[in-house]
């Protein structure tokens, strides 16, 4: 079987807008403009589509896996259900260890032997250096995007999940 190329997606601040707080209710989860045009021309473009997401809320009580869920949904609709799937990592350092949680890659793992995915040609596209940290455990390439840190101090650093699309689709064509 041939390998698939992949974006794993980081949620809060790269596909809806980033609060400072938890998002879990549907009325504060707003996806951000360029999303759904990004996602539909990285599908186009035969990539595998996976959000991958820390939810640490779940752990602390904050709220459960169903209002996961219903963000998620939410966002499957907003994006034309482009997305091939969703892991999410309720734990939390304070409250239960986990393998899941970025840095650690365990989600991306799972995904990687479940959907056959060729790490060397696939991408995940962060707002948090940890993000950045567990693509580069399993030999995925980082870009890291929105405003959170200084430019220059990462190699790919872009301003939103649209520009990471063409800069992935250019890479690929060869041309970066």
């Amino acid at each position: 079987m041939q390998k698939q190329k992949c974006v794993f997606l980081d949620r809060d601040g790269v596909l809806n807008r980033e609060r400072g707080d938890y998002t879990y209710a549907l009325e504060d989860f707003e996806v951000l403009p360029g999303v759904p045009e990004a996602l539909r021309l990285l599908k186009k473009n035969g990539y595998l589509l996976i959000v991958v997401t820390n939810q640490g809320g779940v752990a602390k009580g904050l709220y459960n896996k169903a209002n996961v869920l219903a963000c998620h949904q939410k966002l499957q609709h907003a994006c034309g259900s482009l997305i091939d799937a969703h892991y999410m990592a309720p734990g939390h350092p304070n409250f239960s260890a986990s393998l899941a949680r970025k840095p650690d890659s365990l989600m991306l793992e799972k995904a990687i032997a479940k959907y056959n995915i060729d790490p060397a040609q696939s991408w995940l596209v962060g707002d948090s250096l940890r993000d950045l940290e567990a693509a580069e455990k399993v030999g995925v390439r980082g870009i890291l995007v929105g405003d959170k840190y200084e430019p220059g101090a990462h190699v790919w650093q872009l301003h939103d999940l649209w520009e990471a699309a063409q800069f992935i689709l250019k890479n690929a064509a060869g041309e970066v």
